[in-house]
């Protein structure tokens, strides 16, 4: 131990002196201090500015109409993440139904994040990596046990159920609170026999923007991708940015590109309005 920290006062001391450490994983707090906002957002409006390290977590409760922009700052970031009604939990992200009642299997802008109600939680609003999947899940214990000799969420090669347990937790859900999990930056396509075949990412720099079409809890696990072929466990940070904007409306595009996202929408409105949500 460090002689200055022996002493409790000592270790104050130490923990106090580290005010204002910058590193290179970390939330910045306020998130009107991120040093470079998105092209035409005002810093007052960020609501949400971190950076995640490969092989960690975050989460957040974010307002309805709030706009979370993801990066892959490196090019081997892999979101993996979990939608739930912030005051509602009992529904919460489908992945299946994401994927049925958009006949859509590939997520891209324009596409709807459904949960079992059949309503929007969140809205691809724009996208520049088209390299995501829906029908994965996210990474177990076993699997990354069996790949690279630890799955254990403080291990070298953490699984993403094991995080995403752990963001769970602190925001009042259970392990079987955690549906399959939707997955951004590293995709996968089904070939002619049915395989799955992993075809990464589309490099640094690639983001997605969604939008919060209900109050949200959102958890994020940045991990690599449970098809990944790679030997190795690689993961590179994901830079996560949310600001205050409006949710989807009669009369924009995005509410009328489809019979079935119109009824979504649609079912959103009506009940939002019930509980006097605008």
């Amino acid at each position: 131990m460090a002689t200055g920290t022996v002493t409790t006062y000592g270790a104050r001391d130490h923990a106090r002196a580290q005010e204002g450490t910058r590193a290179d994983a970390m939330p910045v707090l306020p998130a009107s201090a991120w040093p470079a906002p998105p092209e035409g957002v005002a810093p007052d409006a960020l609501v949400w500015a971190e950076t995640v390290a490969g092989g960690s977590y975050t989460h957040k409760v974010l307002a309805r109409g709030t706009e979370l922009r993801l990066t892959d700052l490196a090019g081997d970031a892999c979101a993996h993440l979990l939608l739930y009604v912030a005051d509602r939990p009992w529904e919460r992200l489908n992945a299946a139904d994401t994927v049925k009642v958009l006949w859509n299997a590939y997520i891209a802008e324009g596409h709807l994040l459904l949960s079992d109600q059949g309503r929007v939680l969140a809205s691809v609003v724009a996208d520049s990596s088209g390299k995501h999947d829906a029908l994965c899940g996210t990474s177990t214990a076993a699997r990354n046990t069996a790949l690279y000799g630890d799955g254990s969420p403080q291990g070298a090669s953490p699984a993403g159920r094991e995080l995403l347990k752990l963001a769970a937790l602190k925001n009042g859900l259970e392990p079987r609170d955690l549906p399959p999990s939707l997955s951004f930056f590293q995709a996968v396509r089904v070939v002619a026999d049915g395989k799955l075949e992993f075809t990464g990412s589309a490099g640094p720099g690639a983001s997605v923007t969604l939008r919060a079409e209900q109050p949200l809890t959102v958890l994020i696990a940045n991990v690599p991708h449970p098809v990944d072929p790679r030997p190795e466990y690689v993961s590179s940070p994901l830079e996560v940015l949310a600001w205050r904007a409006r949710p989807t409306a009669p009369g924009d595009p995005l509410w009328d590109a489809t019979p079935e996202g119109r009824r979504a929408f649609l079912n959103t409105a009506d009940h939002l309005a019930a509980r006097g949500i605008q």
